[in-house]
């Protein structure tokens, strides 16, 4: 028996059985949060999605991006155009999950001149020994 919207659970990422840990891999990963925080922009056509996060393989992107579409983050729309046209966008609970993430990485960014010199600071420590 599958869980549903009125089944009663609380996932508790700490427990490694819990299946919140498999979505957190997905979101956390290193292309996945990135993907998140492109797809707050709006809806993206995956060469769109490729260019905007830059540096991800085809084949990375697609296993992403169909990994966030099962956990239920990202929509995929296919268009029935000659050539086919596929849209991504965040659902409405991809939303907060890639707000949180993009709130993250702003931090990541914020900090990272001081994390450049705790670096260097560690690395000469290290040598000196």
């Amino acid at each position: 028996m599958g869980v549903t919207e009125t089944t009663s659970f609380r996932a508790n990422v700490f427990d490694p059985n819990c299946p919140g840990r498999g979505v957190m891999e997905h979101v956390a990963s290193r292309w996945g949060v990135l993907v998140l925080g492109v797809l707050l922009d709006g809806t993206l056509r995956f060469g769109e999605v490729r260019q905007a996060v830059g540096g991800v393989s085809e084949k990375m992107l697609a296993q992403t991006l169909q990994a966030l579409e099962r956990d239920g983050l990202v929509h995929r729309e296919v268009r029935p155009v000659i050539p086919p046209h596929v849209d991504y966008s965040l659902t409405d609970l991809g939303r907060p999950i890639a707000e949180g993430v993009r709130e993250l990485y702003r931090l990541i960014e914020e900090s990272t001149a001081s994390v450049l010199v705790a670096q260097a600071a560690f690395d000469e420590r290290k040598a000196a020994r």
